[in-house]
This record gives C-alpha cells, structure tokens and sequence, in this order.
C-alpha cells in the first residue's frame, strides 16, 4: 500500500477513461433475506417505555447510529453531545452514578481511538452500567481508515469489566438491547444500523440472542465455522453454496466476544475430523481468532484451524461490495478459502 503522499495508480475503465468509486454508506449486501429498519432504535424505545431508567446520548450521530428513533420519541431523555466523544462518555458515566442507564452511541473508530482514556476510567474502572452502542464496525463503510473500525474489539478485548458484542443481524439487535441493559456492567457492542437484515432466524426460526452464549445455527460434519457478525450471515451463505460441493458446514455463531462462551466453542471444536474456521469483520490481530485459537491451544485441542479476518494493515476506501471482495469477506470469497483448505 502506498504511503499517503506517494502517487496510486489509478483504476481504468476498458476505454482508456478513469473510474469512479463511491464510498458512500452503504447497506449490506444480503440477497435474499427480509430487512428491519432501525432495529436498533426501535428496540430501544421499546425498552425505554418499560424503563424510565433508560436514557439515550449520541455525539452529533444519532441519525447515523438509529438513536434517532429514541430522540424523536423521547426528546426529555436524550442528550446531544455534539462532536466531543470524550465528553459523551463523560457524561453517560455521571448518568450512570445517578442510577440511570444510559445508551451512548458514537462511531466504533471514535468510541474505541478517541475516547478510550474515558471509557476505561470513568466507565470500567468504576463498571458502571454504561452501553456503549457504535455504528460502522469493521468494513462496514467505504470511507476508509479514518472511518474503518477494524482493531475496535481487539482494543476493548483488555478493558477489565467490559463485555463486547458483535450482533449478525437485526434478530441480535433487538434480542441484546434488553439484555445489555439489564446487564450491570459496561457493555461495548458493534452496530449494524438502518436497513439490516433479518438472517439467523430464518436458518434457525427458534434462535433467540442470549448474552454470553455462542449458538449452532447449522449442523455440518466438514467444516465448523465459528463466526461473528455479519460474517456469520456470510458463513450461512457459504454453507449453502458449499452444499454443491458435498460440504458439509456447521455455522457455530458468537456473539458475544468477551466473555467468550468457552464451553459450547470447545464442545463443537471436540468434535474430530472437521476442519475449523473462525470469520470475523475484523483484523485477525486480537480478534475472535486469535481468542478461539488461544482457548483451543490451552484446552489441548488442536484441529486443523484457520482463521478468516481482515488483514493487519490500514484498509483502502471504495465500494462496499468491492472492499469485501478485495479483502475476503464475501461470500465467494469464504466459499473459495473454505473450498481451498479442504
């Protein structure tokens, strides 16, 4: 990757003429599943009608973390913060010594780089009920380094008192958002915002989000894909698309990342002759992986392992669906990798 002030070369059309990317938001590529809008606000207002408890902050982005819904609903119980990250946090740790739960949403790269100094001493330090709720996690918008959270867990992961949560879909949205709330401790949690899909109960119509447990969402007897995320939407996929080839995956999904439900990842990885694989939207530094691979290691179980992440390096801008391509979080791509190991 070149430095930012050496020249790129620049992508050409068949004609001669220089392309153009958009970097814009985006939603996720989900072909074929209903989607929620907002699942995350709504949720929330839900919640906040049972619990007066409840309160809502953002710094300038509640219309870009869903908390608009709660905002627009509950104006005496939402507090804008402009764009001071350190101060949201700040502020949600007073609420929460006045007995208050408050939901603070921000960016993933602005909670995790700029205010974490805040977040470890007026928060965990003290583990004081704040829910930490943050959009564009991973590779979840074009914009580029400045706006690519892809270390976030891996900061988080060595906060004492923090629990971090990674949710596929808007099932786990709006499954964790009471959980997290009467959770008493710090919770940090990634989001999935504005049209989000509806995946895992449709692979498994039972599937309800419990804080702290991983779930099988399929069965397999090839290939155990311990996922998180979106990447659990796309292991789902691959699956299905591996079944061509007389595959057999089983998707294990995790989401809930610290802490780690040790005893259901060791049961499903006991079981002989599968090879595992752990996907993430995430560097593979600090990540799901190397967490999974850490547990199987210390526990004696050495199957053959892979891991599936994002690579340890700042990523380019551009289009969603060719970001994930380039960087092996799509579909075709896991399919192939899978497909490649076997």
């Amino acid at each position: 990757m070149a430095r930012k002030h050496e020249p790129r070369k620049v992508q050409l059309a068949p004609d001669g003429s220089r392309m153009a990317t958009s970097a814009m938001i985006a939603s996720l590529a989900a072909e074929g599943y209903d989607t929620v809008m907002a699942p995350f606000g709504h949720a929330l207002l839900d919640l906040a009608r049972q619990n007066e408890r409840v309160v809502g902050l953002s710094a300038d982005l509640a219309k870009y973390t869903d908390m608009h819904v709660f905002s627009q609903a509950m104006p005496e119980r939402f507090y804008q913060m402009g764009m001071a990250e350190q101060l949201l946090m700040s502020a949600a740790a007073g609420l929460a010594r006045e007995d208050f739960i408050p939901f603070a949403t921000t960016y993933a790269v602005f909670a995790s780089r700029r205010a974490y100094d805040f977040i470890a001493m007026a928060i965990a330090e003290e583990n004081l009920p704040v829910k930490i709720v943050c959009a564009l996690p991973g590779l979840t918008t074009g914009y580029g380094p400045s706006h690519q959270a892809t270390e976030d867990l891996a900061i988080f992961r060595g906060l004492p008192n923090m629990t971090l949560i990674d949710p596929c879909d808007a099932d786990d949205i709006a499954g964790m958002v009471p959980q997290i709330a009467a959770h008493n401790g710090p919770v940090y949690s990634r989001l999935l915002r504005g049209k989000v899909p509806s995946v895992l109960t449709r692979h498994k119509p039972d599937y309800k989000f419990e804080l702290g447990k991983a779930q099988t969402i399929r069965e397999g007897k090839d290939v155990l894909v311990i996922s998180t995320g979106f990447m659990t939407m796309r292991a789902l996929d691959a699956a299905v698309a591996l079944e061509k080839d007389n595959v057999d995956v089983a998707v294990l999904h995790v989401p809930t990342i610290k802490p780690l439900d040790t005893a259901k990842i060791l049961e499903e990885a006991r079981k002989g002759g599968r090879l595992v694989v752990t996907a993430e939207n995430h560097t593979v530094v600090g990540g799901l992986g190397e967490a999974v691979a850490g547990l199987l290691l210390t526990n004696g179980v050495t199957p053959s392992f892979r891991m599936v992440g994002l690579p340890d390096e700042f990523l380019e801008a551009g289009a969603l669906p060719t970001l994930h391509e380039m960087y092996g979080l799509s579909v075709d791509k896991l399919t192939a990798r899978i497909r490649s190991w076997l």
